[in-house]
């Protein structure tokens, strides 16, 4: 079976469901990770840049090119396989401070439908996407690209957000009728994967120690659609 989960960031698939993803990959299955917002941008500024510099990179490394190889590093501990969407981050596209970034999409701003076209040219029997807990944009912008495709889709809790908030609500595109599901999930692998990320744990958990204890507790429950369901019965 072909598993393709769609990440708007680098880290977010791994943060959310990597335990899952390292056991479907342990079962045979052949899973790859299709990362949205993965592009770099020369002589980034304002919000874009200090999104750079508070973690504690210079201005001028390549930070998405650091993301994609920590990326790559994560995958290959969870037996994924990692493709980079060329697409810009919420930050070059014009949401200007922390703040605006979980204040709704902006007027004009439909990104979401050339994800969903790159998406048609990729694979899967069986899909994996975020629920967009906490509203963050581009976790708003993949939720909507991938609903309403016809495929089979797993819809995932995001973390850290549900950590933060368990009671975040889903983006208003989530489609109804959805079942919850807990497949197999490696946990440890899971945490050896979010390790790779060294550019985002100090801001995302404080450290590695931190984000180990904070995901050791986070079971990864899934809501299912009918057709998904039927193609992990089928698979089973």
């Amino acid at each position: 079976m072909r598993v393709t989960a769609v990440s708007p960031h680098l880290d977010d698939a791994a943060f959310s469901v990597g335990g899952t993803l390292a056991a479907l990959a342990d079962a045979g299955h052949e899973v790859t990770v299709v990362t949205c917002f993965t592009r770099s941008v020369p002589d980034p500024a304002g919000f874009a840049l200090a999104c750079q510099l508070d973690k504690g990179l210079p201005a001028d490394v390549d930070y998405m090119a650091l993301r994609r190889a920590e990326d790559t590093a994560a995958m290959a501990v969870l037996g994924a396989t990692p493709l980079h969407l060329d697409l810009p981050e919420a930050p070059h596209r014009g949401y200007t401070s922390a703040a605006d970034l979980f204040a709704g999409v902006h007027d004009g701003d439909g990104i979401w439908t050339t994800v969903r076209d790159l998406l048609a040219a990729v694979p899967g029997d069986l899909w994996l996407a975020p629920q967009a807990l906490g509203s963050h944009v581009d976790h708003l912008q993949v939720l909507r690209a991938v609903a309403g495709t016809g495929r089979p889709v797993l819809w995932w809790r995001d973390s850290p957000y549900v950590l933060r908030d368990p009671d975040a609500v889903p983006g208003p595109d989530l489609p109804g009728g959805l079942v919850p599901v807990e497949l197999p999930q490696d946990r440890d692998r899971r945490a050896d994967a979010c390790a790779r990320y060294a550019t985002q744990l100090g801001f995302q958990f404080g450290g590695v120690a931190q984000m180990r204890r904070a995901l050791a507790g986070l079971t990864e429950v899934l809501l299912a659609d009918a057709d998904a369901r039927a193609v992990l019965a089928a698979a089973s």
